[in-house]
Order: structure tokens, then C-alpha cells, then sequence
């Protein structure tokens, strides 16, 4: 039996699957109730901040996690994501002051600025390369299971418990997430021990000018996810919701379901393909949910957008790694991941800076994002069809 035919179920690859699983989870279940603490904080005008420093965080601390994954290990750049999570979880009940909670907001970001980018560049190390695309879109389904048990769970537990019982819950998550990376082996091979030139962050460890084709579609497409992570709980509370984690809950099922056979097309067909579908269901999607006017209609939309990310989203993770140096994994990722972060931090604080609360201006700021995926798909077929040209 070849490389490529052997199964890619490792444990080491399971174990990687569930640790990313409970960090999703984690992080994710506060998402829907956050808006609302906020303002029980006397901070109502600062909604659009509650993603857009958590991202701002993410993106800054990128070119860091790419560095120490491709020098220090990628197993300890997991451990210290995770790790952000658990502290944060028990501070929040603490710092309830508006300005304790947007501190909290920046120092939680680093949790996405470090786990995520250490993990794929894992997932690189132990499977082979006509199957990134199966693999990325198999540990994106896990970690898209926790971002639909998370949501929901985070406000079964407000609606019983109380806000600070579901802050130490999401600590608790996280603290499952460390136990399973301590078990798993350490992939990187030429790890130099941990030394202050590790932090020292030039030019050329910022981003990884290879991948900037699959950076530039990343920020485009993920501009929506930030105006639904900032407007869609108010939305979805407006048509009637109970559940603020139900949109959530709809979207990442749809997008789990396609995101193992996704994968597996974007190995056989090629990345640009899938990624071009992915962005036409997303824009669709964004067309549906500025149209609904109940939760029947949102929950649709929620289920189409989930499809399209869930598409899209392992064909550039395994297009980034396609394009990236063997060598500078780390930094390839990180730089997708900044593009990522720059897309839902601009999305999430231009949405919500003109949103301000006023909630008939939810449906046009949904719409104008769909011009934003469109000047994306333009973008994909300028790429590809400048490619073909130079080939010939």
C-alpha cells in the first residue's frame, strides 16, 4: 500500500482533531452572548470592538506563532494557545468593568493567533500531500463541531447558570485541549531550543510573500464572517430567536457536513475551482440572510453560508500550504491567518461601527459585503487566468 493510500486516522492526527475540537469550543460559545454583556456593562457602543480586538490580537501575534511553530516546536505553540483560553475563561467574571472586558478581548486573541497556525503546519507534517485537502477539510469538520456545540452550549448554560458559569466553562474546554496536546509526539524535527531570537520579528517573518494569492481570498471572503459575528446575534434576537447560538449552530452543521468531501474534490480538481464555488454559495447566502425577515428564512441563509465556508475554507488552508516552502510552513499559515484575521476584524469593526445599534441597518450592511465576495471571485479568475498565460 503507497503513502497516499494509507489512512490518514492516525492517533496522532485524532488526537489533533478532538484537542481542536474542545479549543474551538472553547472560544466559540461566548460569541452570541458577548453583544449583549457588553451592553449590560454600560458598553453598547463598542460591539464592533468585541470581535475586532480579538482578531487584531490574532493577526499581530501571527508572524510570532509562525516563527516559534517553524523553530521552537509546533506541540508548545499549540499548548500556549490553549493556554490563553484557560486564563482568560477566569478572568473575565473578574474584570467586568467595560475597559476590563476590552483588555480581555485583546489578550484572548492570542489563543487564534497561536493554536491554529502550529496545528496546520502539523497536520502538514503527518500526512501527505495529495491529501492535505481530505485532512485540513477533516480537522476543519472537528473544529467546526465545536463551533456549533460552543455557541449553543455557551447559551444553554448563560440561560441556566449565569454568564461567569459559562466563562469557567469555556476555561474548563480549554484546559481538555492542553491535557491532549501534552500527549501528542512532536512532529517538528529541527527544533532549536527556546531563545530570545525567537521574538525578534524582521521583515521577512512577517508574511510569506508565496501565499499571498490564498491571503488575498482569505481576507475578501472572511470580511462576512466578521459582520455576522457582530450583527447576527441582534439580528437573529430581533426576528424572535431564544437561542442567540442558533444561527451558529445552523451554519456550522452545513459547513461540517460538506467539509470532509470538499477537501477530497479540492485534491482531485484543484483548489481555484473549489474555492470559486465556495465564494459564489457564500455570496448567495449573504443574499438570503439581508432578505429574511424570520428565523425560517436566517436559518437558511445560515445553512447556505455554512456550505459555502465549508467549501471554501480547507481548499485555501491546503492552497496556502501548496504554495508555501517546506521549510516556512509555519510562516505560510500564519500569513493566511492574518489575512484571515485582517478580513473578520474589518468586517467586524466597519459593520459594527455603522450598525451603532440600529438594527434596520443590518440587512444593507450584509448586502454590501456581497460586493466584497464578488471583487473576490474577479480576483480568483484574474489569478487564474494570469497562471495559464504564464505557463504558456
Amino acid at each position: 500500500m503507497s503513502q497516499n493510500e494509507k489512512s490518514i486516522y492516525t492517533l496522532q492526527f485524532i488526537l489533533l482533531c478532538l484537542s481542536s475540537l474542545l479549543f474551538s469550543s472553547s472560544f466559540n460559545m461566548m460569541i452570541p452572548e458577548l453583544p449583549n454583556y457588553l451592553s449590560s456593562l454600560g458598553g453598547a457602543e463598542y460591539k464592533g470592538l468585541i470581535i475586532s480586538l480579538f482578531t487584531l490580537t490574532a493577526a499581530i501575534s501571527r508572524p510570532f506563532s509562525g516563527k516559534l511553530t517553524d523553530k521552537w516546536g509546533r506541540v508548545p505553540v499549540m499548548a500556549i494557545g490553549s493556554s490563553v483560553c484557560v486564563i482568560c475563561g477566569f478572568l473575565y467574571p473578574i474584570l467586568s468593568s467595560v475597559s476590563g472586558f476590552l483588555l480581555l478581548r485583546l489578550v484572548h486573541g492570542f489563543s487564534t493567533g497561536f493554536k491554529p497556525t502550529s496545528t496546520s503546519a502539523y497536520v502538514a507534517d503527518i500526512i501527505p500531500q495529495k491529501r492535505w485537502g481530505e485532512a485540513l477539510g477533516m480537522h476543519g469538520l472537528c473544529f467546526g463541531i465545536g463551533g456549533a456545540l460552543g455557541p449553543a452550549l455557551g447559551s444553554m448554560i448563560v440561560n441556566a447558570f449565569g454568564m461567569n458559569v459559562m466563562f469557567y466553562s469555556s476555561s474548563f474546554l480549554a484546559f481538555l485541549s492542553i491535557i491532549i496536546v501534552f500527549n501528542m509526539k512532536e512532529t517538528l524535527t529541527t527544533k532549536v531550543k527556546l531563545n530570545k531570537s525567537m521574538f525578534y520579528i524582521g521583515r521577512k517573518d512577517i508574511v510569506d510573500k508565496n501565499v499571498f494569492p490564498a491571503g488575498i481570498i482569505t481576507f475578501l471572503s472572511y470580511t462576512a464572517f466578521g459582520l455576522i459575528l457582530t450583527l447576527i446575534p441582534d439580528w437573529s434576537e430581533h426576528l424572535g430567536a431564544t437561542n442567540k447560538g442558533i444561527f451558529f449552530t445552523a451554519f456550522t452543521v452545513a459547513s461540517v457536513l460538506v467539509r470532509f468531501g470538499a477537501g477530497k474534490v479540492s485534491d482531485r480538481h484543484g483548489r481555484p475551482k473549489v474555492i470559486f464555488a465556495g465564494l459564489i454559495i457564500m455570496s448567495i447566502a449573504l443574499f438570503v440572510i439581508s432578505a429574511g425577515k424570520d428565523i425560517q428564512m436566517l436559518l437558511i441563509g445560515a445553512g447556505i453560508y455554512g456550505v459555502g465556508t465549508g467549501i471554501l475554507s480547507p481548499a485555501v488552508s491546503a492552497w496556502t500550504i501548496d504554495l508555501s516552502n517546506p521549510d516556512h510552513r509555519g510562516k505560510a499559515v500564519a500569513t493566511m491567518y492574518i489575512s484571515m484575521e485582517l478580513g473578520i476584524g474589518s468586517g467586524a469593526l466597519l459593520g459594527g461601527t455603522y450598525y451603532n445599534d440600529q438594527i434596520n441597518r443590518i440587512p444593507q450592511i450584509i448586502r454590501f459585503d456581497i460586493l466584497v465576495l464578488l471583487f473576490g471571485i474577479f480576483y480568483l479568475l484574474y489569478w487564474a487566468r494570469n497562471k495559464k498565460r504564464i505557463k504558456a
